[in-house]
């Protein structure tokens, strides 16, 4: 029973407070297993997977602005040394090492967790639900939006007629995709279908392969390693800690853990355009021919091109960079040779206007450093300075700047070797100096500034060599690489792509088919729903009425009518 009171009808046992009184309604307490559970589903909803996600993004941006110590320790130090009042505070804060910083860490963690409590329950659940029937069929169908209905006169029994007509539905509704089950009762027949699942089993496969890839960055990563070195024509590198211009390891790597091999970079080979030619002076082509050894194998040739990696025992060694690497030998005033190396001479410009640095620190009465450019083909520029006019070796000239004093190596402060600081050296040839700078050819000497002894420039040309041909070493800057979460990476990437586009585009909908008989006639009754937006949803619905229209007997009294109104009485 209910009373009406003030228009509101209430069921007879509603109790209602007084006006401006009763007692307060107060919320049970959660205790501590109420609060951990608040808490477990609060993490693992969608919505705290993409604040995580949008966190790491932020978090890593720090990384990018300042040095990290395990890319960069020398930028680092330089750090400190540029900015000795902000530099503590940024290393208190973890900012250079931010990929393993406790902050970073956590977040990166919580991401994980958030979602894998995401995935499992969501997948448990659709697990159940691809074993277990279609829904029953709706009392009236005629309710929902997409309802087409038709009107046929069996020549027999109109029950026999309505269960073939829905048999015939349930085979048309299976070979399109549906999972079908018949519901039949006194009078009426129908068949429930369902398809789509593959759109929540994409979404699945899509947050799995985001849990899949945070598994193969943080597990593969460390034992990821990138390594730098500069190797000169003949040079060999062995694959150690200490062979490496620059290494980045991962947190599992170790020098026990690098696999052992040496490369040794046999001839590096560059092809220019030729003058005259469109493009005159561009470089065509690069190939660095190594000479690979491991043990217990025979020694392997191979060849490093741009974009043409060469694989040695799991890892990957790219081409960076080439130039060309003089060989200069540095005497004392009594004829003892102090110094004699091929320096690796970085390109300036297209034509390979290349600059060095040599730095002599024993040997002679005071340190000594040498900044020096070289030209392959040298020309001389109306304002009088020199510069390079074609890539390959036309006319090689070598040109030097000296300083003497401290090279500011000993004070054990990291010194990169393609730069000098003259901060407190003398000068005492080119610029300023009052003295020309040192100018050599191939096979030249020269005395150095001061009677401190001599320099030769070096001529590697092999015998039978014409012209300035091979007279100078090249060199060639390669990158060492091994990354095991890159095919892990790259599988999850594809999973989560195709998880996705079946999550976007594959339609989730149910259909039915209902044949009715009364009084001699089968009423057929046709409709769908879909799970979500699907505007293909009532094209489906007509052209299953249409086909399906098409099997039944031919004396029907109408084909399948859409009504006006989206209803049907």
């Amino acid at each position: 029973m209910t009373d009406p009171t003030d228009g509101v009808l209430r069921p007879s046992d509603h109790a209602e407070s007084e006006p401006g009184g009763g007692d307060d309604v107060t919320s049970p307490r959660l205790g501590v297993v109420g609060w951990l559970r608040w808490g477990w589903r609060q993490l693992t909803s969608m919505r705290t997977a993409l604040v995580l996600l949008l966190l790491l993004a932020i978090a890593a941006v720090p990384g990018s602005l300042v040095p990290q110590r395990s890319a960069d320790p020398n930028g680092v130090t330089q750090y400190f040394t540029d900015n000795p009042d902000l530099a503590p505070i940024l290393d208190r804060l973890s900012l250079f090492d931010v990929y393993t910083s406790p902050w970073f860490s956590a977040i990166y963690i919580l991401l994980f967790i958030s979602l894998i409590g995401c995935v499992l329950p969501r997948t448990k659940h659709h697990w159940k639900a691809l074993r277990s029937q279609p829904p029953r069929t709706p009392a009236r169908l005629s309710r929902l939006d997409d309802h087409r209905s038709l009107t046929i006169v069996p020549e027999g029994d109109a029950d026999a007629a309505a269960a073939a007509a829905v048999d015939s539905a349930a085979t048309q509704l299976r070979k399109s995709g549906y999972r079908v089950a018949r519901y039949d009762g006194r009078g009426s027949f129908s068949v429930s279908a369902e398809r789509g699942y593959l759109r929540e089993t994409g979404n699945l496969v899509f947050h799995a392969a985001l849990v899949g890839v945070l598994l193969a960055v943080g597990v593969g990563g460390g034992f990821t390693y990138t390594g730098q070195r500069v190797l000169v024509e003949g040079q060999a590198f062995a694959n150690s800690l200490l062979d490496y211009s620059s290494f980045n390891p991962g947190r599992f790597v170790g020098g026990d853990t690098l696999t052992p091999y040496s490369l040794t970079l046999d001839q590096f080979d560059v092809t220019y355009v030729p003058p005259g030619q469109p493009g005159s002076g561009q470089a065509g082509d690069f190939a660095a021919h190594m000479t690979t050894r491991a043990p217990g194998q025979e020694p392997q040739e191979g060849e490093v091109r741009v974009n043409h990696p060469l694989d040695v025992a799991g890892d990957r060694v790219y081409l960076l960079g080439n130039g060309y690497a003089p060989t200069v030998t540095i005497r004392d005033a009594q004829g003892d040779e102090v110094f004699h190396d091929s320096i690796a001479f970085l390109p300036q410009d297209a034509n390979m206007t290349s600059l060095g640095v040599i730095k002599v620190a024993d040997g002679l009465p005071e340190q000594l450093g040498l900044v020096g450019f070289f030209y392959p083909t040298m020309d001389v520029l109306d304002s009088g300075a020199l510069t390079s006019t074609y890539g390959d070796l036309e006319y090689p000239v070598l040109t030097l700047r000296v300083y003497a004093g401290d090279l500011g190596i000993d004070d054990g402060t990291p010194r990169s070797v393609y730069t000098l600081d003259p901060t407190g050296m003398e000068q005492l040839a080119g610029g300023d100096s009052g003295t020309p700078a040192l100018q050599l050819m191939p096979g030249e000497t020269q005395d150095l500034p001061n009677g401190l002894g001599t320099i030769t420039f070096e001529n590697e040309a092999p015998d039978g060599a014409t012209g300035y041909d091979g007279s100078v070493k090249r060199f060639a800057s390669l990158s060492i690489h091994r990354d095991l979460a890159g095919p892990w990476v790259l599988a999850f990437a594809v999973l989560a792509t195709l998880g996705l586009l079946a999550a976007l585009f594959v339609p989730r909908r149910r259909m039915w088919v209902k044949a009715t008989a009364r009084d001699g006639r089968v009423t057929v009754e046709y409709a769908g729903l879909a799970r979500g937006e699907d505007p293909t949803l009532a094209a489906a619905v007509d052209q299953m009425a249409e086909r399906h229209a098409a099997t039944l007997p031919s004396r029907a009294d109408a084909g399948p009518s859409r009504p006006d109104t989206g209803k049907v009485d």
